[in-house]
C-alpha cells in the first residue's frame, strides 16, 4: 500500500485547537508522509488517504476521493455521524492514556469539590465567615457514573479507591471490580436511586440526547449528606436539557452541578448558567486533547493499517460510537 497524504481539517478557535499547533507535531511524527493543513491550494484532492479532523465542516470529507480512514482528534463523534455525507470509510475515535487520565482528573476534582463543600466554603471565604459545617466521609457518598467505557471506567476505578460508593451504568452489560454495574433501560431506575452524585460521561446518540432531564433528576437519592443530588456532565452539550437543569437547581431537585458541555458552544454571555450560584462551569476542557499524544497515536494507528494491521477504536456507525 502506497503512502498517501494526511489532511488536517481543524475548527477549533482558541489556543488548544491552534491548527498551526497540530500541524507541527504531525509533520514531526509522520516522518516523510505528505501532511496538508486545509484549507490549502496546492495539493491534488486524489493524493489524501488519511484524514485528521477536529469539527469538521458538513461535506469537507466528502471532496477525497481516496479517503481510506477518518481519525477524529476528539473524545465525541456525534457531530461527524451526523454528516450525510461522510464518507463510508472507518472512523476512528481517541482512545490514549492522556485522555483518560485528564477526564478522570476532572471527574474527581469535582465530585470531590461537591463532597468536601468548596461551593459553600468559597462562599463563606468571600463572605469572610468563619462557619464549617459538618463534614462526612467519602463512604458515605454514592457516585453514579452513566458511561463506562474507557473513560469511565478509569474514573470509577479511581474513585473507589478514594472511598466513595461507585456504581456505573451503560447501555449494555460491564463489569468492573468492586463496582456495583447496571446496563440497560430495565436497570437505569435502580442506578439513579442509589446516586448521591450522578456523573454523566455517555457518548451523544439518538437514544440519549436530551437524557438528563427533570425525569431523570426526580429517581436521583434525596437522602444523602449532600441534601439533594449533584450532576456533573462531562459527556456532550446534547445529552442535558438546559431548561430542566436550571429549574431544577432553582427548585431543589438538584442541589448543585458542574458542567464542562453545553447545546450551544462557546456559551453565550447572556446564558443563566454563567452567573447561576449553583454552577460551576468550565469551557469544555475537561479532557482537552494533547497534540504530542494524539498525533503519535495517529501516525502508529496509519503505520499499522499500511501494514495490513486492524485499526483499533473504530467507531461502530450503528451505535454512533
Amino acid at each position: 500500500m502506497n503512502k498517501g497524504a494526511l489532511a488536517l481539517l481543524i475548527h477549533g478557535g482558541t489556543d488548544n485547537w491552534s491548527p498551526e499547533r497540530w500541524k507541527h507535531r504531525f509533520d514531526e511524527v509522520c516522518g516523510d508522509r505528505r501532511v496538508l493543513l486545509l484549507p490549502d491550494a496546492g495539493f491534488d484532492p486524489a493524493e489524501i488517504h488519511y484524514a485528521a479532523v477536529w469539527k469538521p465542516r458538513p461535506g469537507e470529507l466528502a471532496a477525497f476521493p481516496n479517503l481510506r480512514v477518518i481519525f477524529n482528534l476528539g473524545a465525541g463523534v456525534d457531530a461527524l455521524m451526523a454528516d450525510s455525507s461522510l464518507p463510508a470509510v472507518p472512523l476512528v475515535r481517541v482512545a490514549v492514556d492522556d485522555l483518560t487520565c485528564r477526564m478522570t482528573e476532572y471527574v474527581v476534582l469535582h465530585v470531590l469539590m461537591h463532597h468536601r463543600q468548596e461551593p459553600y466554603l468559597r462562599a463563606s471565604q468571600r463572605a469572610k465567615r468563619w462557619a464549617p459545617k459538618a463534614q462526612w466521609p467519602a463512604s458515605a457518598i454514592s457516585v453514579g457514573i452513566m458511561g463506562l467505557g474507557t473513560l469511565g471506567s478509569n474514573a470509577a476505578g479511581l474513585l473507589r479507591r478514594i472511598g466513595f460508593r461507585v456504581s456505573g451504568w451503560s447501555r449494555s452489560f460491564r463489569q468492573i471490580d468492586s463496582v456495583e454495574c447496571f446496563h440497560g433501560e430495565g436497570q437505569l431506575e435502580a442506578f439513579l436511586q442509589r446516586t448521591d452524585i450522578l456523573v454523566c460521561l455517555l457518548p451523544l446518540t439518538p437514544d440519549t440526547r436530551g437524557i438528563l432531564n427533570r425525569r431523570l433528576f426526580a429517581k436521583l437519592n434525596r437522602n444523602s449528606p449532600l441534601g439533594a443530588p449533584v450532576l456533573i456532565n462531562a459527556g456532550r452539550g446534547g445529552l442535558q436539557n438546559e431548561a430542566d437543569i436550571l429549574q431544577c437547581l432553582d427548585d431543589g431537585a438538584l442541589g448543585a452541578v458542574s458542567l464542562d458541555v453545553f447545546a450551544s458552544e462557546p456559551l453565550p454571555a447572556d446564558s443563566p448558567f454563567w452567573t447561576h450560584p449553583r454552577v460551576v462551569l468550565t469551557p469544555h476542557n475537561a479532557a482537552d486533547t494533547d497534540p504530542d499524544e494524539i498525533s503519535k497515536y495517529v501516525a502508529r494507528q496509519i503505520e499499522r493499517f499500511e501494514a495490513g494491521g486492524a485499526l483499533e477504536n473504530v467507531v461502530d456507525p450503528k451505535r454512533g460510537y
